[in-house]
């Protein structure tokens, strides 16, 4: 094995650990990817958690100032932008980032937009709706596009068809990308505005959270997921279960948000017990998810028990 071949091994594994240390629902369902595309769905998500942590907590405490964690994002950017353009970083987190990239076939449309969103959390607490679109545009359905590109290559290739199914693919991609934020917005909506001062949805506070706000909310993400859940039977075969188990996971999340009074959600982090994440990745594995296209409704389940709606 040549030095590059070990450290190109060495970075993918250090991305696979910063994945499952930090989501066990994104390490589950990425055990459904083929193996061709896995680690290089790992990586793009592990660029994207040290970023995420940079901005949202991490650099603060270690006493890092505003100022200085946007020095910090600035040079991972760089650095970002750097590897993807020649093929290496003595980062191992980036450089695993830079090869899945190069390998995907993408490169700064999508990582500027996604920075850019990253460095308004430094700087901003509240958005407008245009605020609001562009930060969840960058923040997380650039991310589903990445990962898109990484299902496509792996598949097809470089071969036209390969860009016309992403091209086809691209609206159930930003949809179920949104309204994975969307869904964790809701579900951290006191702990952004009590521990990070920010209120990410526009016009809502969490003083004066509404049952009508939530439901507002909530239909929006159905909505998504249902654009979503449309596309998944053209995603690539090796990929397809894997994010349909994604989409199960959050349409489940949606389904006990819509359940769980305004009163309460703005008190308690909403999850989806061990339980029922089992069963759902038996399903697709099975083939069967998403069962339902994420339209769930007021009626679709009972309120969770105490166990279930965890602060």
């Amino acid at each position: 094995m040549s030095r590059l071949s070990l450290y190109d091994r060495v970075a993918d594994e250090t991305s696979s650990v910063v994945i499952r240390r930090y989501s066990t629902s994104f390490g589950l369902a990425s055990r459904l990817l083929a193996p061709g595309v896995r680690q290089h769905v790992e990586n793009i998500y592990a660029l994207v958690r040290v970023a995420d942590e940079i901005v949202d907590g991490g650099a603060a405490e270690a006493g890092l100032a505003p100022s200085a964690a946007g020095r910090v994002l600035d040079e991972l950017e760089a650095e970002t932008d750097r590897a993807v353009a020649e093929g290496y970083s003595a980062n191992p987190i980036v450089h695993a980032f830079a090869r899945s990239a190069r390998h995907s076939g993408f490169g700064p449309e999508l990582t500027a937009p996604f920075f850019a969103s990253m460095r308004t959390d430094l700087d901003r607490s509240s958005y407008d709706e245009a605020g609001f679109d562009a930060y969840v545009y960058g923040s997380a359905e650039v991310v589903g596009l990445m990962c898109l590109r990484a299902f496509v290559r792996d598949e097809h290739g470089t071969t036209p068809a390969a860009d016309v199914l992403y091209e086809q693919l691209v609206p159930g991609a930003r949809a179920l990308g949104s309204a994975f934020q969307k869904v964790n917005f809701l579900r951290d909506l006191a702990a952004d505005f009590r521990e990070l001062g920010r209120s990410y949805f526009p016009g809502v506070s969490v003083t004066s959270f509404t049952e009508a706000d939530k439901v507002r909310l909530v239909d929006d993400i159905d909505r998504e997921l249902a654009i979503a859940a449309a596309a998944i039977p053209e995603i690539p075969s090796g990929s397809r279960r894997a994010v349909a188990l994604a989409h199960g996971l959050f349409a489940e999340l949606s389904t006990r948000i819509r359940a769980t009074p305004a009163s309460v959600l703005i008190d308690t982090r909403v999850r989806v017990p061990n339980p029922m994440k089992a069963k759902l990745a038996a399903l697709a594995v099975a083939g069967r998810l998403p069962a339902n296209a994420g339209g769930t409704g007021p009626d679709a389940a009972p309120t969770p028990p105490e166990s279930e709606v965890r602060a």
